[in-house]
């Protein structure tokens, strides 16, 4: 097994020349790594890929050019759309049913980018900066190595711990001083922020400052109204909102920023790391929320009770193969398939009414549903069925008596 898991693992591969494509999100640790390898001969080329967090490219190029590193930056955003969050969508992907998933969600794009660029520009490395509090550590190890990379891979950060001080001085002595010790770690895409580390590690007496948040920051104008909001999915896929046909990026952006704005859609939840220790979790995701609440009441509307329960079950087995880094193999991929074919009968419309840090269910309008309508009527009709088929069944129960010849017993 090619790992790199340490810094002397990362010296090894960099003495031995090549290219080393690097993972490159502009933060602390990723610059870090440029300072361990650029005293080695190898060729290194920093990937970025665009996620729908914003990306400052400028702020990028200003640090890999100080170290002579080629940047690639990739916009991922419609691929993680289609290849991830609308599958999270029909998978009603929770953990553990708390809160919506997404590291486990991107780390899949950006490996299979990565191995991607690797192969084109024929680098022999692809290293990460994941450490052993991160389960990103191994959700990119394992989609790398699902996806057929036959280089080096993985972070020194596995086995060599480097405090953020450390690291932060060691940058601004050479020039380096854009970091600063944080209060919080912090991830995002288009379909989740989430935050970690610092001020949020004890969760007995933890704070989420007001900071932290972007979308769901209410709205002064809106603290005392209410409004409305109409997600329409076609076969599994959210297609309207309030009756506006859009694209799966605007309609993850619009349904963030107005369902946000009554200060709606933050979670908070213990997340478990791979030898059973807890650590805090908060996590903003306005759109997650109510895509898939909406998408579950239109799921209830036209399946049955056994089928509904039967997907639940494979959700969750879903979900553990996500957030396990399993996520090209094939269980999860028979999994999809189920669900996937689930998918097809849930179109409709579900409308909510949005306040104040909450929202209102107030109509499920489905495309060949099972619910009913006029409740009054279907027990007058049921009634009448009932009453009929029982007037039948009555009937012919005494014609079969009458009919009964008398049995003879021979002596």
């Amino acid at each position: 097994m090619k790992l790199i898991r340490s810094t002397k693992d990362l010296e090894f591969v960099s003495e031995t020349g090549g290219h080393i494509l690097t993972l490159f999100s502009g933060g602390l640790d990723s610059t870090y790594l440029f300072k361990i390898i650029q005293k080695y001969k190898c060729k290194i080329t920093a990937l970025t890929v665009d996620l729908g967090d914003g990306v400052n490219e400028s702020d990028l190029k200003e640090i890999t050019q100080f170290f002579g590193v080629d940047l690639i930056v990739v916009d991922a955003r419609e691929m993680f759309a289609n290849e991830s969050v609308i599958p999270a969508i029909r998978s009603q992907a929770k953990y553990m049913g708390i809160y919506p998933i997404s590291s486990s969600l991107s780390r899949p794009i950006i490996s299979k980018i990565a191995v991607q660029k690797a192969k084109e520009l024929g680098c022999n490395a692809i290293v990460h900066t994941a450490n052993q509090s991160q389960n990103s550590l191994r959700r990119l190890n394992g989609a790398i190595k699902q996806l057929g990379f036959d280089g080096f891979y993985g972070s020194p950060y596995e086995y060599t711990a480097i405090s953020r001080d450390q690291k932060i001085n060691e940058l601004a002595t050479i020039g380096i001083s854009k970091h600063s010790a944080r209060g919080v770690s912090g991830d995002g895409n288009l379909w989740c922020r989430e935050f970690e580390s610092g001020t949020l590690d004890n969760p007995e007496n933890f704070h989420a400052q007001e900071s932290l948040f972007d979308w769901s920051i209410i709205d002064s104008e809106l603290k005392t109204n209410k409004d409305e909001i109409s997600i329409t999915f076609s076969q599994g896929v959210p297609t309207h909102v309030d009756s506006l046909k859009m694209d799966i990026l605007t309609l993850i952006e619009y349904v963030n920023k107005k369902v946000g704005a009554f200060g709606v859609g933050r979670f908070s939840g213990l997340e478990h790391l791979a030898q059973g220790e807890k650590v805090l979790e908060v996590r903003e995701a306005p759109a997650a929320m109510i895509l898939m609440e909406s998408y579950r009441h239109l799921e209830s509307a036209v399946y049955d009770a056994d089928h509904i329960k039967e997907k639940v079950s494979l959700e969750q087995c879903w979900v553990k193969e996500a957030i396990e880094g399993r996520w090209f193999c094939d269980l999860k991929g028979a999994i999809d398939s189920f669900i996937l074919f689930s998918s097809k009968k849930i179109c409709g419309t579900v409308t909510h009414t949005l306040r104040q840090g909450a929202t209102d269910l107030i109509s499920i309008k489905a495309s060949n549903p099972l619910y009913l309508t006029d409740r009054d009527q279907w027990e007058i009709e049921t009634a009448r069925v009932s009453s009929s088929r029982n007037l039948y069944e009555s009937n012919s129960f005494n014609v079969t008596c009458t009919n009964k010849q008398p049995s003879i017993i021979a002596a």
